[in-house]
């Protein structure tokens, strides 16, 4: 049976967009979904499914559950080994990469507009609809990922290295 994670994108952040994890597992458990499990409280649920899954679907689930509009990314364990496997700065720090995981690819046109020498040593890759971050600096300083946000448009939510190699190992491991 095929296993996902959902990404909520800005809950519980700054005390916006509570969402309790154990009621998001039954909102989600609700939908007809098994083995649903939460990863910390950034909004990160694993489960698997029989039947077809949207980030529409979820995202209404959560909207209806918590009176809440949010982002939601779905990826399968499958495009998560990927992101990991495909990792462009592989040699550094894994304390200063971050995924992006966004709703849709952008297009070649919007990625050439990109000037992102401006904020080296902060360095970014972008592989199909998953955004690489190296920040050297750390997230919390970084001037790149607000820039990128508002030249790509597209509604990501980003997780750092560590939760991103949980949710492998989380999807691996609900898959059975």
């Amino acid at each position: 049976m095929p296993t996902y994670a959902a990404l909520l994108r800005g809950v519980n952040v700054g005390g916006k967009a509570k969402v309790p994890m154990a009621q998001l597992r039954a909102v989600v458990e609700s939908l007809g979904f098994t083995s649903v499990s939460t990863y910390i409280q950034s909004g990160n649920v694993v489960f698997t499914s029989s039947k077809a899954v949207t980030p529409k679907a979820l995202a209404a689930a959560v909207a209806k559950g918590f009176g809440i509009d949010v982002d939601v990314v779905l990826r399968t364990s499958a495009e998560l080994q990927r992101v990991v496997k495909g990792n462009p700065f592989s040699k550094a720090d894994t304390s200063k990469v971050h995924v992006g995981f966004m709703t849709s690819k952008p297009s070649a046109a919007t990625l050439k507009k990109i000037d992102a020498e401006r904020f080296r040593p902060e360095e970014f890759a972008i592989r199909g609809n998953d955004l690489y971050l190296h920040l050297p600096n750390g997230m919390g300083r970084a001037k790149l990922p607000p820039y990128l946000d508002r030249q790509l448009k597209i509604p990501t939510t980003v997780r750092n290295w560590n939760t991103v190699t949980k949710l492998v190992q989380l999807t691996k491991n609900a898959a059975g």
